[in-house]
């Protein structure tokens, strides 16, 4: 029988189809086709192909060999299918057992030479394979990035090691599953951070529920500095949610090992960025910044510099934790829940409100500055603290006595986190209306004050829900059942933009 079929595994986002590779040899002037939706990377496959059996010694049939891959509706990309097509045009020739190939999923590049290349996405086509109970061939230079996902796979450096394999030679080498160990060490503690000990508690809030947060002060007072302690305040990712973060490094080409496993993604986008950069695009679909920083923190320094249809693309994401990236041939959809994080200055000069400098702005400059954010966009971030420059007695101190570590302030975060996961199964940032009504159990005075506040400040309705999400962190940090007035006022006085457009 002159027709072999092999398994390997496409990439569609984040997601990794089964396909079935079909080769048939027929009689007629010797010719190589190819069918079903290939790009022209899969296409040029033949020559690396052919190059490959040759240089391996093995027979290259001088026959007519058309290779269908199959489903034929679904784009097929990348060189992760030269190893099945080259093992299926081997079945079919008869030097390879046919019913051996059935058992396994193969994916890898070939060189002219034979060797295996490593090829992107391989985490998401492990992850499949374990789930449909084959075993999975991978190039050595992908078997730690492959063993996160578990499951049996089996480790090559040549074609012909694979041939050896399935002709019952010399076995494959099964692919070790690495230490999963996450980095013990901070790079940046909280406790390096001098005064700002309203900005340190937003910090802390922010962390506690997965809150959104926007730092607005004049230049050198340590914004920056106190969004990069973001990340070491955070839990560390459970399994589920690392295989997720892994993947979506995976197809973007990053580096997945098994240092950083369950290290939260802390992503620092340049303010330069365009809207596909930052949700993600291309020809091919491919993950942007939100989706790089999935379950982690994305950090937008110098925010009003952003160009304002760039911010505007962040209102869907940030409501519905995933982003749908549609092109005319192909449609991918990645998640995206992440934290946000930004830091501004409050003018163009940046001393607007600041008592010891002179600010250099009209009030229409200032209004303009400010107004590059749209008040859409800004109903979506949680809290808005002012960081003030610090003061002469902090920052003369040599050591802070009264600082607390990240790892302090972590333990209380932790067990914020757990109080909410028990009573509503996720965090109190992503609660809906109706969840954050049935969850909130807030004084009936403390309810009235929002709403005043919110008449006040012409706050809306999206505004006013995240006021409450807050308040129910702020209860939680405390270990406390129910949202009391002091709980309120404070998560109300965390809106400094609306009160700054005011004074300008």
């Amino acid at each position: 029988m002159n027709l072999s079929h092999s398994f390997s595994r496409a990439g569609v986002g984040i997601h990794a189809p089964l396909i079935t590779i079909e080769t048939h040899l027929s009689n007629g002037l010797p010719c190589f086709a190819m069918v079903g939706m290939a790009e022209a990377a899969v296409r040029e496959s033949k020559d690396r192909v052919r190059s490959a059996l040759m240089n391996a010694n093995l027979e290259f049939p001088t026959r007519r060999i058309t290779v269908n891959l199959a489903p034929a509706d679904l784009p097929k990309e990348g060189c992760r299918f030269d190893l099945p097509i080259a093992l299926g045009i081997l079945a079919a020739s008869g030097q390879l057992p046919m019913q051996q190939l059935q058992g396994y999923e193969f994916v890898g590049e070939l060189a002219l030479s034979g060797e295996l290349r490593p090829i992107r996405g391989v985490l998401p086509a492990a992850l499949a394979a374990k789930k449909s109970d084959r075993v999975l061939v991978v190039p050595a230079a992908n078997a730690e990035e492959a063993s996160l996902a578990g499951g049996k796979q089996l480790v090559a450096h040549h074609i012909l090691d694979v041939v050896a394999h399935l002709c019952g030679q010399q076995a494959l080498p099964l692919n070790e599953h690495q230490n999963r160990q996450v980095v013990s060490s901070l790079p940046h503690d909280l406790k390096d951070v001098k005064g700002q000990h309203a900005a340190k508690r937003a910090l802390e809030l922010a962390a506690g529920g997965s809150h959104n947060l926007l730092f607005i002060g004049p230049p050198g007072t340590g914004k920056t500095m106190l969004a990069s302690r973001l990340s070491g305040l955070l839990p560390e990712l459970n399994d589920e949610e690392a295989v997720e973060v892994a993947a979506i490094a995976s197809v973007s080409g990053n580096e997945v090992a098994a240092r950083n496993w369950k290290v939260r993604p802390f992503r620092v986008p340049h303010h330069t960025a365009s809207a596909v950069a930052l949700i993600g695009g291309g020809s091919i679909p491919r993950p942007g910044e939100v989706s790089l920083s999935h379950r982690g923190v994305l950090f937008l320094d110098e925010l009003p510099e952003f160009d304002r249809k760039v911010l505007e693309v962040l209102r869907e994401p940030l409501e519905s934790g995933y982003v749908t990236i549609s092109r005319a041939a192909r449609q991918a959809e990645y998640p995206a829940q992440f934290q946000l994080i930004a830091a501004m200055n409050p003018c163009p000069c940046g001393h607007f409100g600041n008592a010891r400098g002179q600010c250099r702005c009209s009030s229409e400059q200032i209004r303009r500055y400010l107004l590059k954010l749209s008040g859409p966009f800004l109903d979506r971030i949680d809290m808005h603290i002012e960081v003030p420059l610090i003061a002469k007695e902090d920052f003369m101190r040599t050591t802070d006595q009264d600082a607390e570590s990240s790892s302090a302030v972590r333990l209380r975060v932790e067990a914020a986190h757990q109080i909410q996961y028990q009573r509503q199964g996720k965090l109190n940032a992503t609660l809906s209306a109706a969840e954050l009504e049935k969850h909130i159990h807030i004084e009936p005075r403390a309810n009235q004050f929002v709403l005043e506040a919110m008449e006040k400040l012409g706050l809306s309705a999206r505004a006013y829900h995240r006021i409450l999400r807050v308040s129910r962190t702020i209860a939680d940090l405390r270990q406390e059942e129910m949202v009391t007035m002091e709980a309120v006022a404070e998560a109300a006085n965390y809106r400094k933009i609306e009160r700054l457009l005011e004074q300008a």
